[in-house]
């Protein structure tokens, strides 16, 4: 009797001992860049999750202060066999990682979820998160490069708010009377060393350009449109009032009330706003291109799946499905400028819908997206390398130690060089 008593116990304590292995959450370990302007944004989405699905646990790990430092830390790990289970990483850091092997393709996992097409993603911006082929990426937060200016500056200036200059020569003008109108008031600043050449991309592609030929084995950003984007760089310090200052130098500025006119990216928004407050009336307005052939990059990042494990695979699916989704989405707009690849939220009266007509100033991104297109990602090993090259030359057009044409000049052979053969 005694020894079926203790069998009897040891079964039990090994079936308790299942039950809880069974109920251990699974585990999702999840990494992302930018902590000021995302760290907020992550730690509620992840607690909606898990309070919604018990049966995960989110874990985040340090977060990268920027989209290259990211990039640069898990291909580290993917060496040391220590990559996440969901990295959100920049738009045109994905190819790296779908040419590597690094990136699960979602598409499987697309096909079967059997609502997906009412699930409220665009297609077109569904496509900024395919390389090859292969859905690498689900866009979470998407932007556009905009032009923020201060009201107040500008109407004591003498501009018209309401109408403000749909060309640079405009703005140049306006920057110019802004400067002109109050003492230590700086016009005009175009943050032109954001990530990834990001704004050098835009002045190329908004006037009809590509940075490669269609095969990428040549430049295609020494034709016309490069040449009057590089030219366009140079009259923002010539004839636009632009000093050689750090994007963190203007865009204190602007808060402070003492710029007037600042083109950056709809991903600072949410916190310009916040930081201004009542002091002085924000604005945006769209950013300048070329009719019928301009384009403008998609800004932001995406979520990608790194796990291996079939198990941390599906959890990460899951989580990547409600980060992107409407719940997700909503959350990340109000904090944020930026916009989502999910468009449920936009139209629904409980979620975006009121916020969109109370900030119109968030609408000018949205309003660009018929001309937008993809970030690019320079091909082979030296993608990284080829994106420090073209600021390099950038610094020196705005610092005026070179000719426009020249550093254009110069920027392409050494960009030509890098390249896969």
């Amino acid at each position: 009797m005694k020894r079926v008593f203790l069998k009897s116990i040891a079964a039990a304590v090994l079936l308790t001992c299942g039950l809880a292995q069974a109920q251990q959450p699974v585990e999702i370990v999840v990494d992302y860049s930018i902590p000021q302007l995302f760290k907020e944004v992550h730690e509620k989405i992840a607690q909606d999750f898990m309070a919604k699905f018990p049966q995960y646990k989110v874990t985040f790990r340090a977060p990268s202060p920027g989209y290259e430092e990211a990039t640069q830390q898990s291909l580290r790990q993917a060496v040391t066999n220590q990559l996440a289970d969901v990295s959100y990483q920049g738009l045109n850091r994905q190819r790296i990682f779908a040419d590597r092997g690094i990136a699960v393709d979602m598409t499987p996992f697309i096909k079967a979820e059997k609502d997906w097409s009412q699930m409220g993603y665009d297609q077109a911006l569904l496509s900024l998160g395919q390389v090859n082929g292969k859905q690498v990426g689900i866009g979470f937060a998407l932007s556009t490069p905009i032009v923020y200016f201060n009201a107040d500056l500008i109407r004591k200036a003498g501009g018209n708010i309401d109408q403000f200059p749909a060309t640079w020569d405009g703005i140049f003008e306006l920057g110019r009377k802004a400067k002109a109108s109050g003492s230590g008031t700086h016009g005009f600043h175009f943050d032109w060393d954001i990530t990834g050449n990001w704004m050098w991309q835009a002045l190329v592609f908004s006037n009809g350009g590509t940075m490669l030929s269609v095969d990428e084995k040549k430049v295609a950003f020494d034709g016309a449109p490069g040449k009057t984007a590089i030219q366009t760089l140079a009259k923002m310090v010539n004839e636009g009032t632009m000093r050689d200052v750090s994007t963190a130098t203007s865009r204190q500025d602007f808060v402070s009330g003492n710029l007037a006119i600042w083109s950056h990216s709809t991903s600072n928004l949410g916190s310009v706003m916040k930081e201004v407050g009542n002091r002085f009336e924000v604005r945006t307005a769209r950013f300048p291109i070329q009719a019928g052939v301009g384009r403008l990059p998609a800004g932001g990042n995406v979520a990608m799946i790194f796990a291996k494990d079939p198990v941390k695979q599906k959890a990460a699916w899951e989580y990547i499905k409600f980060a992107t989704g409407p719940l997700g989405a909503t959350s990340m707009v109000k904090a944020t400028g930026y916009f989502p690849a999910n468009l449920i939220p936009a139209n629904d009266p409980t979620m975006l819908k009121p916020f969109y007509e109370k900030n119109p100033n968030y609408l000018t991104a949205v309003k660009q997206l018929p001309v937008l297109t993809g970030w690019y990602a320079f091909p082979g090993e030296n993608g990284l390398k080829i994106t420090d090259v073209i600021k390099d030359r950038l610094q020196t057009v705005v610092s005026k130690a070179a000719q426009p044409e020249a550093a254009l000049v110069d920027m392409s052979k050494a960009v030509q060089a890098l390249l896969p053969r």
